[in-house]
C-alpha cells in the first residue's frame, strides 16, 4: 500500500501549477485588503442612498484574486451578498442589466462562492439562486461557461 503515497507529479517535468495559469495579482496583500475595507465602506454609503447599482459595481470593481488574500476575498464576498440580500427582486433584472459582461462574470464567481461556502446556504441560499436564476436569463449561459474556465479564484 506504500505506492500510493508517492507523489508521481514530483517526478514528472510537465506538471502545471497553479502559480502558471494566471498572472498573480500585482497589489500587496495588505494594499488587497485595504482596498476591501474601503470598498465596504463606499458600498455602505451608495447602500444607505439607495444607489444598488453603484454599490454593485463599486464590488465587483478590480476583485482581489490568487493566494495570500483569502481575508480580503472572504471580505468581498460578504460585502457583495450583503447587496444581494439588501435588493428586492422586482429590482434585480434592471441591477444585471446595468453591469458590464465583465462585471457580470464576476458576480457569478461570487454567487457560485457564495453557495460553496459551509453555512452561507443556510443563510442566504435562496437569494442566490434568484440572482443565479436572473444572471443567467441576462447574461445567458456563456456567462456560466466563462466562470467556469477562468482560472482567477474570487
Amino acid at each position: 500500500m506504500s505506492y500510493r503515497k508517492i507523489d508521481i507529479d514530483a517526478y514528472d517535468e510537465d506538471v502545471l501549477h497553479e502559480s502558471e495559469l494566471y498572472e498573480p495579482d500585482p497589489r500587496d496583500p495588505a494594499q488587497v485588503l485595504s482596498d476591501a475595507k474601503q470598498k465596504q465602506v463606499a458600498v455602505r454609503g451608495s447602500l444607505t442612498k439607495g444607489d444598488i447599482p453603484g454599490a454593485l459595481s463599486i464590488a465587483l470593481d478590480s476583485p482581489p484574486y490568487g493566494p495570500n488574500v483569502e481575508e480580503a476575498k472572504n471580505l468581498t464576498l460578504q460585502t457583495v451578498v450583503s447587496i444581494l440580500n439588501s435588493t428586492k427582486s422586482t429590482e434585480i433584472p434592471n441591477v444585471l442589466k446595468s453591469l458590464s459582461q465583465d462585471a457580470q462574470d464576476t458576480l457569478m464567481k461570487y454567487i457560485y462562492k457564495g453557495m460553496g461556502m459551509p453555512g452561507w446556504g443556510d443563510v442566504s441560499g435562496s437569494v442566490l439562486l434568484g440572482w443565479h436564476e436572473k444572471l443567467t436569463e441576462v447574461a445567458g449561459t456563456g456567462c456560466i461557461v466563462r466562470v467556469m474556465t477562468d482560472r482567477r479564484t474570487v
